[in-house]
């Protein structure tokens, strides 16, 4: 149990660690040859800090731990947005343009409906299970597809995006290497410490990824956004997040269950109205005292808010 413990804590810094790597290495690579910082920006960088996410949720539906796959995204939108954002807005006050408030956070919504239209088989259907099938995942996909396309017309109005720094190009190499083995590792190790964990505390493998493991792979997005809010830039803030949640669900989820379909536990329906719910409130703060801009003392909320819904969570079981 100690040595399980230890991998499993030690599996947040590999995985963690490993995203930066991967992302620095093939950005400089990319770099090289002479990828625009637009593109490097809403590829590599935009995947690579979706990767602890991901490899997380690729191990856990391999093994067939689908409550922890499905818990890890839904767990990791719901800090990004009532913890992260709300650290962000206690540190420093967070414009919004008036695009993100009409355009991506609505995406955001749609992205929450389009998953619960598609995993509630036993909701809509009547059906014996509910399952995120193959097809479902090809759907989130298709849909990650357009918001790429979008979010390049975007990048085309708005500016370059990453300044990105230079390396040589073995060094560059063998710091992608050494991402993806730090990922490979760290995931396993936290996928296989969550399960035990789970089954020693008798607590299910849907908590673990709702609680621990969610605000484990979402620590890069804290550190983005913190930093973000400090230097008072706050397009990366709330881009960051708004951008991280999308991700979750069309690419991770999707790439998840066409991997391998996920069996849908529908007790977990209550953490996706959760999940809208918290996006509402913060599409609703933008009309609420200073238009546009998220305040300190609505940030104070959104952290409250979270803390009662990990007391719940706890209480839950």
């Amino acid at each position: 149990m100690y040595i399980t413990l230890s991998l499993f804590l030690a599996g947040f810094y590999f995985l963690i660690k490993g995203a930066d790597w991967l992302v620095i290495g093939a950005s400089s690579i990319a770099k090289k040859f002479r990828v625009s910082n637009l593109m490097i920006g809403l590829t590599v960088v935009s995947f690579g800090t979706s990767a602890p996410e991901l490899i997380v949720n690729l191990i856990a539906s391999f093994q067939g731990s689908s409550d922890l796959a499905i818990g890890n995204v839904i767990g990791s939108n719901i800090s990004n947005v009532l913890l992260i954002l709300g650290i962000a807005a206690v540190i420093f006050p967070l414009a919004v343009k008036r695009g993100t408030t009409w355009k991506e956070i609505p995406f955001n919504l749609l992205a929450i409906l389009a998953l619960w239209l598609l995993i509630n088989d036993t909701l809509i259907d009547a059906g014996s299970a509910s399952l995120l099938s193959r097809i479902d995942g090809g759907i989130l996909l298709l849909f990650f597809i357009i918001f790429l396309y979008y979010t390049f017309g975007i990048g085309k109005v708005e500016g370059e995006g990453e300044d990105v720094k230079k390396h040589s190009i073995w060094i560059s190499v063998m710091m992608v290497i050494a991402g993806m083995l730090g990922l490979a590792f760290g995931g396993k190790w936290i996928v296989d410490g969550a399960i035990v964990i789970a089954q020693f505390f008798g607590m299910s493998e849907g908590l673990i990824g709702l609680t621990i493991i969610a605000i484990g792979t979402s620590l890069p997005e804290l550190a983005a956004t913190a930093v973000a809010a400090w230097k008072h830039n706050p397009d990366i803030a709330i881009g960051n997040i708004i951008g991280s949640n999308i991700f979750n669900i069309f690419w991770i989820l999707g790439l998840s269950a066409l991997a391998k379909p996920l069996l849908f536990n529908d007790s977990l329906n209550i953490d996706i109205y959760v999940m809208f719910i918290a996006t509402i409130v913060l599409f609703l703060f933008m009309f609420v005292g200073k238009k546009n801009i998220l305040q300190r003392w609505q940030g104070i909320v959104m952290i409250g808010l979270y803390v009662a819904y990990i007391v719940y969570l706890v209480l839950r079981g």
